[in-house]
């Protein structure tokens, strides 16, 4: 069973949710955190809802031929992961409900999904931007210095 950490996450947004069901259910995936972004914000007319997911692969033994000494031919066991970022994109892309990511490199998988909200009572309405991005576990987050 794959472990998620939702503690630094409020629980916002509908395609983050979506996202995080189809993620639990790929079996390469050993751990998932997910957290709010501080690219968060509303102004008039809009509002951005940024979340960043952090995935842990599962891994597998595999063997390496290497060197001992330098010149002693040899073998060893190394943990691999059994996905990568540019695996994982694949996968999701093949995903009804997710599709291409809009943005990707060797590094980050990046969503952006626009929703016009309405609410009741209310002639003006807003549109909702949400920012999701995905990272390998262990890699330090994008944010401008």
């Amino acid at each position: 069973m794959m472990e998620i950490d939702r503690a630094e996450w409020s629980g916002d947004g509908d395609f983050t949710i979506r996202l995080i069901e189809v993620l639990q259910a790929i079996d390469g995936i050993a751990a998932l955190r997910v957290e709010d972004a501080p690219a968060s914000r509303s102004g008039t007319g809009y509002n951005l809802l940024a979340n960043e997911l952090y995935v842990t692969f599962a891994t597998e033994p595999r063997r390496e031929p290497g060197r001992r000494l330098g010149f002693i031919p040899s073998t060893r066991v190394v943990d691999a992961p059994r996905m990568t970022l540019a695996d994982l994109g694949a996968r999701l892309a093949a995903t009804e409900g997710i599709g291409e990511a809009d943005y990707a490199d060797e590094g980050m998988l990046q969503y952006l999904r626009t929703e016009r909200i309405i609410p009741p009572y209310q002639t003006r309405g807003y549109k909702l931007v949400e920012m999701v991005r995905i990272y390998v576990a262990g890699t330090p987050p994008r944010r401008p210095a």
